[in-house]
């Protein structure tokens, strides 16, 4: 399995007023491969699943990426600069989006907030029997 296929396991974090400076759609493809610690040498490219000749039409404006392929090039470098490159051009506010919730991420909100009610229900009852209410 390529470095393309498989999925980061970590979220690199996107400045949205460094994407929104770029200013081509070769730009923001570069920026995400280099938020990921990549260059675009031959080495870099070929581990995201890209060999380099590929890379310089993608630079030059000469090649554009499939959505699939944009997608699993976004998962393997772990953020969305491209994305978010292309929402600020059809003018989105880059600092007003927020990603959806998954049901995962839902779940553990709901069971901190849970935690923190119970904590705090145990502290005012052992305040309450303390005397100290």
């Amino acid at each position: 399995m390529s470095r393309l296929e498989q999925p980061s396991l970590f979220q690199v974090p996107v400045n949205p007023s460094e994407v929104a400076r770029k200013l081509s759609w070769a730009s923001a493809i570069e920026h995400c491969a280099e938020l990921a610690g990549y260059s675009l040498d031959k080495q870099s490219s070929s581990e995201i699943g890209m060999d380099k000749a590929r890379w310089s039409r993608i630079k030059a404006g000469q090649e554009g990426i499939k959505p699939e392929q944009l997608e699993a090039f976004m998962d393997a470098c772990g953020n969305d600069a491209p994305l978010l490159w292309l929402m600020h051009r059809r003018g989105w506010d880059l600092n007003s989006m927020r990603k959806r919730e998954t049901e995962t991420e839902r779940a553990l909100r709901l069971a901190e907030q849970r935690i923190a009610e119970l904590e705090r229900d145990k502290r005012v009852l052992a305040e309450a029997i303390r005397g100290t209410v």
